[in-house]
């Protein structure tokens, strides 16, 4: 049931109304994700945590530009960064920070980020508070703590790091269809009135910092999700009416959102796409797991690489989830180097728990390198005679 309603949660509705008069957004829970991002720049010093808004679309003239147009005019000290040295974006962070804006992210990020280490390393460490970078100044002869908690909003085309989105609410922005309107948005207009908007969320918020602070909402999403919602959710809480309801809807569809476009490592892909490619499988000669990862048209692995994913490559990425290649002895008495589905139940399980577990096969590996060998069993072969295709 919903509280009533307030003028806080009020407030809110203006900002979101504001946002969907100028721009057109991907759904209503994208749209109170944004506001209650804003909103939320105007208490940062009680926030434990600086989430990200990341705006992005797959080409141009997505409405990204225009969006973080109201993003600066009604959240809490915009501080454009596009231009900006790195010292210069260092030293204006504070314990009360202004809040970051990135348009063109690919100026940080992107083949065109010559020179921004320094940047792109406060926008990673920026997400935690109390995670200052270290700089040694030769003319005092110390060490200086340097702030880098702030909230940013990046904007760009296509996806951003994993650093950066696994830490940010993600808005997938697409150019209008026939039919969607907006209204125009211009700067010595429109952005007044939205200046006032934020000088009233700040008097609202800034009044209740001690609360805000303390509180411990009721989370409906976890870990590193939880920590970039957390500010949000409270935000909606100390709102009233229908904004936790709200808050906690979008945190679900756009964490869920993110989950299912891209958030997943290329480590991670292959993984899930290595249980698909074993099928029924209990092992794999290394030859026919590369060409049914490669064959899968919608996977990707042919064109990773200019060969396509090799041997060696597999056998690096899945090396990091301790999962080895080793000689195996097959149903129709070959020998060949392969993987046992054995080795990546616990990598499965811990990485892809979304998945139905397989049984466990009782493959067993001739030479597994430095670890200590099982005595020998063969496969029965279960399809019959014709054993494992291209290991004669």
């Amino acid at each position: 049931m919903h509280r009533p309603i307030t003028h806080s949660a009020t407030l809110l509705d203006g900002l979101c109304a504001a946002l969907t008069r100028y721009v057109v957004l991907p759904s209503p829970q994208a749209a109170d994700a944004i506001t209650l991002w804003i909103a939320a720049t105007h208490a940062q010093p009680a926030w434990a945590h600086a989430p990200r808004l990341v705006i992005r679309g797959p080409e141009k003239r997505c409405g990204k530009s225009r969006l973080l147009d109201v993003v600066e005019a009604t959240c809490h000290e915009p501080f454009i960064t596009v231009n900006s040295s790195s010292a210069a974006v260092y030293r204006s962070i504070s314990d009360d920070p202004p809040t970051m804006l990135v348009d063109e992210a690919d100026t940080i990020f992107g083949p065109k980020a010559d020179g921004n280490e320094d940047l792109r390393g406060l926008l990673n460490a920026g997400h935690q508070r109390n995670r200052p970078a270290k700089r040694y100044d030769a003319n005092s002869g110390r060490v200086e703590s340097i702030p880098t908690f702030a909230m940013a909003a990046l904007a760009g085309i296509g996806t951003m790091p994993d650093t950066i989105e696994d830490r940010a609410v993600v808005i997938r922005m697409r150019r209008r269809a026939p039919g969607e309107t907006v209204s125009p948005y211009r700067h010595r207009r429109d952005r007044p009135p939205l200046r006032q908007l934020a000088e009233d969320l700040r008097t609202w918020l800034r009044a209740d910092l001690t609360t805000l602070e303390a509180a411990e909402p009721a989370m409906p999403v976890e870990d590193r999700a939880a920590d970039t919602w957390e500010p949000l959710v409270i935000v909606a809480d100390h709102a009233a009416g229908p904004w936790p309801d709200r808050a906690r809807t979008a945190a679900l569809a756009l964490t869920a959102e993110a989950d299912d476009n891209g958030q997943n490592s290329t480590r991670l892909r292959l993984l899930a796409d290595c249980r698909t490619a074993f099928g029924t499988d209990p092992a794999l000669p290394t030859t026919i797991l590369l060409e049914r990862l490669k064959t899968d048209p919608e996977g990707g692995w042919a064109g990773h690489g200019p060969a396509g994913l090799t041997a060696m490559k597999l056998g690096t990425m899945l090396h990091e989830y301790d999962i080895r290649s080793g000689n195996i002895r097959f149903p129709n008495g070959t020998q060949a180097k392969g993987y046992q589905r054995a080795d990546f139940l616990d990598a499965w399980d811990r990485y892809c728990p979304a998945l139905a577990p397989v049984p466990e096969a009782d493959v067993v590996p001739i030479n597994r390198g430095s670890r200590p060998s099982r005595p020998s069993l063969v496969i029965p072969d279960q399809r019959g005679t014709a054993g494992f295709p291209g290991t004669a």
